[in-house]
């Protein structure tokens, strides 16, 4: 591995590195428990600094670029992050314990389609025209970008979820207010360095990592912002619409899941197999729509059981800089606290551990456990209801479709779903009744630009990615016209 490249210790607005009133934190690689670097601390007076440097960058050339240039500059953003690939990847991994691989050929490249994907729409966002009645020849429709838009963004896939915010809204011509999470802010401050140095005109993106009860805080009640997208958990989540409400700001939510992911009989069980495991052990079962409550027909649960845990079994935490390990450091000791005490929990609520449940270490150090899998599990229980957001999956029985469609639904989350069966009739009939912003048949995790994701019910509302996420970063103007 070559040497990191790490961002300064300060926050990066108006297209510059500034000093942090609220001083520094600490970023900690939790595969060795060492500090990375230390970083700026937004405080509420940076976050309103950084606001007032996008309503200048809209007022300025970044308001006065045309769509058509907007594209080709997210464009050429696009290439010098791909151009940079290695680099981030590597920092990516060392701030929140991911595999490289995930990194460098899963989330960087993910992150850079996103901007080329958006980058086509800039210029093809347009209105309607419309025959209407009166004294008017017509009445048509203008698509404008919304003002100051802030992101606030999660630890478990950093790069990616901030260009799934920035890439649609920087298309639309909004200017960006970037909140990262504390435990992985450095590649949203790397990028926005490159996006300046590629062309970005000052103030239309700004980073400002510190804790949530502050500077998110102040971006939530701030009266200059006109949109929050927000990727976390549901409680803060509800937290944060009740506070926007107050400034009626437009609001956009992908919060938690506890994905079902529903396997019949007659499903081919070897890909099935290899879908489970890839569902939960993914990015460290640190996933939103990870899929963490594995239905089973009974007359297969057995085999399928035995086949996904001597899979799991060939699973090792391992140095997430290496680049053959797939299960790397969960992203903070208190993350892994967390996840373990739910296996406890699940012990006794009366769960078996089929496999795994004890933390582990890498040459000593690091946050790392065991690939987790839970059988005896009850739809009501706790690990069965609540998102662990680890390497822990449980398995339940079930007789009919009917009976799993129910079960899958008895949920507070809707974010995703899985379904596994040879009989394409039962798969989207299956598919319909289930309550989630994704179902994949005969597949799961799986993700396009092109393709809207997000959740129903206290999984969030709004869209990102595809066209529909337009919809979230632009107001539409009806003018009429007479004669």
């Amino acid at each position: 591995m070559t040497e990191l490249v790490l961002p300064p210790a300060k926050l990066f607005i108006g297209g510059e590195w500034v000093e942090a009133k609220g001083g520094t934190f600490a970023s900690e690689n939790p595969a060795t428990e060492e500090t990375l670097c230390e970083v700026g601390a937004a405080s509420a007076a940076d976050a309103d600094d950084a606001v007032v440097s996008a309503q200048a960058a809209l007022a300025g050339d970044w308001g006065k670029m045309s769509p058509r240039e907007r594209g080709k500059l997210l464009w050429r953003i696009a290439d010098a992050l791909e151009a940079r690939t290695e680099e981030f990847a590597q920092v990516e991994t060392a701030d929140n314990g991911k595999p490289i691989f995930e990194s460098k050929y899963v989330d960087v490249p993910a992150a850079i389609d996103a901007l080329r994907y958006f980058a086509g729409w800039a210029d093809k966002i347009h209105g309607d025209t419309f025959a209407v009645q009166g004294p008017f020849s017509m009445a048509y429709t203008l698509r404008e970008p919304m003002g100051v838009v802030a992101a606030i963004t999660p630890w478990n896939f950093p790069i990616i979820q901030a260009m799934w915010k920035i890439a649609p809204a920087l298309a639309c011509g909004n200017a960006v207010v970037l909140k990262p999470a504390s435990n992985t802010p450095l590649t949203a401050l790397k990028f926005a360095e490159l996006a300046f140095e590629a062309g970005l005109p000052a103030g239309a993106l700004n980073v400002v990592p510190g804790r949530g009860s502050e500077v998110g805080q102040r971006l939530v009640e701030h009266p200059d912002i006109a949109k929050i997208s927000f990727t976390g958990s549901t409680e803060v989540g509800r937290g944060l619409m009740k506070d926007a409400a107050d400034t009626v700001k437009r609001v956009t939510l992908e919060l938690g899941g506890k994905s079902p992911n529903i396997v019949f009989a007659d499903a081919d069980l070897d890909a099935a197999v290899k879908g489970a495991y890839n569902g939960i052990f993914y990015g460290k079962g640190e996933v939103c729509a990870a899929g963490s409550r594995l239905f089973v027909e009974k007359s297969a649960h057995d085999e399928l059981l035995e086949k996904l845990v001597e899979r799991t079994s060939r699973l090792e935490p391992g140095d997430p800089q290496h680049p053959k390990t797939r299960l790397g450091a969960l992203v903070s000791k208190s993350q892994r606290e967390s996840v373990l005490g739910y296996v406890d929990v699940g012990r006794k609520e009366g769960a078996e551990v089929a496999l795994g449940g004890k933390p582990r270490d890498v040459d000593g150090k690091g946050y790392f456990m065991e690939p987790t899998i839970l059988t005896g599990v009850d739809n009501q229980m706790r690990v069965a209801q609540e998102e662990i957001f680890g390497p822990v999956l449980v398995t339940i029985p079930f007789e009919d479709p009917d009976e799993v469609v129910t079960l899958a639904n008895n949920s507070i989350f809707g974010l995703a779903a899985g379904v596994w069966t040879r009989d394409i009739g039962k798969a989207h009939a299956v598919a319909a009744k289930i309550k989630a912003g994704t179902v994949w048949i005969n597949q799961y995790n799986w993700y396009d630009s092109g393709a809207p994701f997000g959740g129903y019910k206290q999984s969030g509302f709004g869209r990102e990615l595809g066209s529909a996420a337009l919809d979230s970063y632009t107001e539409t103007k009806t003018v009429w016209v007479g004669k």
